[in-house]
């Protein structure tokens, strides 16, 4: 009798004991595993795309004399930062009299950009010129997100088209930047 209380007590301790032990050890395993595959990003800017430093001009719009708005754009690239100098030209006032301006405005966004494949991404902020955050005027404010189908890269042009209007950008390299990347 006693030796089949000890057989049962065996099972039991078999059963309920070794089965949560080696889940615990299971579970710290492939949890110290996690953890030793996950590091923390380093806090420095991105080094982003060696073909994309620079700054870049668009010097004309093709038939800007035969729309009634159009945008000139200015892009400045170091490293993972954007900044952009947008020149509008407009015929229709769009905005309240003060803030038209004859026709011709501008505005300012700073982001960061990322080249995935034949694409380019732009999140970005609208600012005032000095690059603040601007959270009330005229125009824009808020978010500048675009995404531009690269057509044609060369080391001093490039051509992009507005995946949102198909409108071609055609960019010249004016000066040439070398990535420093910065800390955050």
């Amino acid at each position: 009798m006693l030796k089949t209380k000890l057989n049962h007590l065996k099972k039991y301790w078999r059963l309920n004991f070794r089965l949560p032990i080696f889940s615990f050890l299971h579970f710290t395993f492939y949890f110290l595993l996690l953890l030793s595959a996950c590091s923390p990003r380093p806090n420095i800017q991105g080094k982003g795309e060696e073909f994309m430093q620079g700054v870049w001009n668009e010097d004309s719009v093709a038939f800007s004399d035969k729309l009634s708005n159009y945008t000139q754009h200015h892009f400045k690239i170091s490293c993972d930062s954007i900044y952009i100098d947008l020149v509008t030209k407009s015929k229709l006032n769009l905005y309240e009299d003060s803030c038209y301006n004859n026709g011709v405005w501008k505005e300012y966004a700073k982001g960061v950009y990322a080249v995935k494949g034949d694409t380019l991404f732009v999140g970005a902020t609208f600012t005032h010129a000095n690059y603040k955050q601007k959270i009330s005027g005229c125009y824009r404010i808020g978010r500048y997100d675009k995404n531009f189908l690269i057509k044609k890269k060369t080391t001093d042009s490039l051509i992009l088209e507005s995946l949102s209007d198909q409108r071609e950008i055609v960019l010249s390299l004016k000066q040439k930047i070398t990535c420093v990347q910065k800390e955050l």
